[in-house]
């Protein structure tokens, strides 16, 4: 359909047709050009019964205090929204006049590669920028989003292992109980789940034994009985706040970089660095599978699919199978 067919104002994009006037925002049509709802909704606009506020000027600044206000950001879960966060603030602070509009393919490259050493700052800040522009192109502002299928940086992905039982209790003797660093360790370890969720852990959480759990990423509900380590270090732990691990004021719960902190300095003594905070999820599942629990079992616990049982435990379930493997080998050879 060419221009010269729609009515003034109204421009035809990609994803549909839009209402755009200097000093008005872009306004999508719900209905198809020709119908009469089109043509009252057109009627509507023009005679201010459809009153669009004078627009913000088109900055990246602009577009992120919109992609705030939409859905798109306000349906993240709270631990994403936090991270997308530090990403919308940097492009504000290289870009907070810049028109999105005029961005291209190049400068999307040139903003990954300027944080080529940083391999995860940039690929992150790579996926926050292509949602970012996805929400310009909704806008109306753009027809196409210039960071869609630009590659990541390439890097050395390396497995995640448990801790050795001997590293674990090396820990255990470094942190006394009564320390946030010994509880984390042991809420982690004992209940098999992620640092969010036992951020999130509150005393009231606590009855019967066990601890009840609602996951932040899948919201599936779990209890999940209490282990004697656990619970001694439950028993030395102070109680001056609801929510088990407290910030150092005791006013509220630790956060994710407060606690990742505290416990890296602990990997570093140790020289440990090679062990974070989620292998202890990892321990938790393989030390289910080594007790002779099957799949869903251990799911009981940590809440995974059954396809992340088998690859948090991977490693462990590679050594019992060879044992096996070659225990039928010997046997088959004294047998002949």
């Amino acid at each position: 359909m060419a221009k010269r067919e729609l009515p003034k104002h109204v421009y035809r994009q990609r994803n549909g047709l839009y209402f755009q006037r200097r000093g008005w925002p872009s306004l999508k049509f719900k209905h198809e050009f020709g119908s009469p709802e089109f043509w009252q909704e057109y009627s509507d606009i023009l005679a201010g019964m459809v009153k669009p506020k004078v627009v913000t000027s088109r900055t990246f600044k602009a577009l992120v205090a919109s992609y705030i206000k939409s859905p798109r950001y306000k349906n993240l879960k709270l631990r994403t929204a936090l991270d997308y966060d530090k990403y919308l603030e940097f492009f504000i602070s290289i870009m907070a006049d810049a028109n999105p509009a005029k961005m291209q393919r190049k400068d999307v490259i040139r903003l990954r590669d300027s944080n080529a050493e940083k391999a995860y700052f940039a690929n992150y800040s790579l996926r926050v920028l292509r949602i970012l522009m996805e929400h310009c192109v909704d806008l109306g502002w753009r027809e196409a989003n210039p960071a869609k299928g630009v590659p990541e940086i390439k890097t050395k992905k390396t497995e995640r292992s448990p801790w050795p039982q001997e590293l674990l209790e090396v820990y255990r003797a470094s942190c006394p109980l009564g320390g946030r660093e010994r509880l984390v360790m042991e809420l982690c370890v004992g209940t098999g789940q992620r640092i969010g969720d036992v951020l999130e852990m509150r005393w009231s959480d606590i009855q019967d034994g066990s601890v009840f759990v609602k996951q932040n990423k899948t919201n599936k509900e779990l209890w999940v009985p209490i282990l004697p380590e656990l619970q001694v270090a439950l028993d030395a732990a102070s109680r001056h706040s609801v929510f088990l691990l407290t910030n150092e004021k005791g006013t509220n719960r630790w956060s994710y970089s407060g606690a990742s902190q505290a416990v890296r300095k602990v990997r570093e003594a140790l020289n440990a660095l090679d062990y974070d905070i989620h292998s202890w999820r990892y321990n938790a599942a393989c030390e289910l599978l080594e007790a002779g629990c099957d799949d869903d079992l251990i799911a009981a616990v940590t809440g995974q699919s059954s396809a992340m049982v088998s690859h948090y435990t991977k490693q462990v379930r590679q050594k019992y199978r060879a044992q096996q493997a070659q225990q039928k080998r010997t046997e088959q050879k004294q047998n002949v």
